[in-house]
């Protein structure tokens, strides 16, 4: 094995990188085997450039390059918007900003306003029922109004 090893060149490496891509196209990994084939491809860049490169070196590298592509990928998929519509499957956000009339009266911090054709629990300040309030923040299902 350390025979066959010590025989790789820096086509060696572009192969993996073609394989990994092919694989990743084929199993639907979501662009895990990809990262990994971009490591491949440096470590082919510099096997070409240090042809004299241990094996030893070339695979501590491809490991190393792997593990930090795959952070890269993970840093750059965590602040990236998925959707135009952020609040869109968070049903209370989707108000934020929105007047409603008080339909229950707020009393001791609570209340009612009528979205549609349902009733959502307010807090806020005392108010009487008629009046209009805007939406300023969630809490889970509670929306916290203030008088508009």
């Amino acid at each position: 094995m350390e025979q066959m090893l010590s025989q790789l060149v820096f086509w060696h490496w572009f192969a993996l990188a073609v394989i990994l891509g092919i694989l990743d196209v084929a199993v639907g990994a979501n662009f895990f085997f990809v990262w990994c084939g971009v490591s491949a491809v440096l470590v082919g860049i510099l096997k070409f450039i240090l042809p004299h490169m241990n094996w030893e070196y070339q695979l501590l590298l491809f490991s190393i390059g792997v593990m930090a592509s795959l952070v890269f990928w993970h840093h750059l998929q965590k602040h990236k918007r998925l959707s135009d519509e952020p609040a869109l499957n968070r049903r209370a956000e989707q108000y934020l900003g929105r007047i409603f009339t008080l339909e229950v009266a707020i009393t001791h911090g609570r209340g009612k306003v009528r979205v549609a054709d349902s009733l959502w629990l307010v807090t806020g300040p005392d108010m009487p029922e008629g009046t209009p309030v805007r939406v300023i923040g969630v809490d889970g299902t509670i929306l916290k109004v203030e008088k508009a």
